[in-house]
């Protein structure tokens, strides 16, 4: 059982306030990972800034929530899958290429597969990515410097993950079915 609280906009720390307020306008509510990150203001801070480059950079939000799944499958964080499964099938991607990204596999969308395959590939070796890793990507139509956003996005998922891992946030009721386990 996890002793992080879970803060609202209310209870939180003043420097967390206006990044909860953000993300109450963004999605209505404010996500129970966000509750916990604003515990620290440094942190909270740090991921609205890379969340906000993340969602303002040259990928579709279908492409983004592809990454964002990816990672969360891959660093096995129940919270963000079930989370991040919800966002994705909203932002149109098919069913059965959700379901793949959670079972571990690639998706059968050739885009969205070297997204997937890249990301999966950048966390399990760490960033050690081949020539051959980068060349797949690049053949899927993508650009050397989407290589590198692929980087931003996977940093913005890497915080939510970790922090789910430490901080052991609820699933929210409308996510529980969604609900996945490693």
């Amino acid at each position: 059982m996890s002793t992080f609280q879970v803060y609202t906009i209310d209870s939180a720390p003043e420097q967390s306030k206006p990044v909860l307020r953000q993300l109450q306008e963004i999605f209505g509510f404010v996500p129970n990972i966000a509750g916990a990150m604003a515990e620290s203001p440094v942190l909270i801070n740090a991921f609205i800034n890379l969340f906000q480059k993340v969602h303002s950079g040259t990928f579709t939000e279908a492409q983004i929530q592809t990454l964002l799944l990816t990672n969360a499958v891959t660093n096995a964080c129940t919270w963000a899958v079930a989370f991040h499964t919800a966002l994705g099938l909203q932002a149109g991607l098919a069913p059965a290429d959700v379901e793949a990204i959670r079972a571990g596999r690639a998706p059968a969308d050739k885009e969205h597969a070297a997204l997937s395959i890249l990301a999966k590939t950048a966390i399990q070796k760490r960033g050690h990515l081949d020539a051959h890793a980068v060349s797949q990507f690049l053949e899927a139509g993508f650009r050397r410097d989407q290589v590198l956003e692929v980087l931003a996005v996977s940093a913005a998922s890497t915080i939510t993950n970790y922090v789910c891992s430490i901080t052991q946030p609820p699933l929210e009721a409308q996510f529980q079915v969604h609900a996945w386990q490693a």
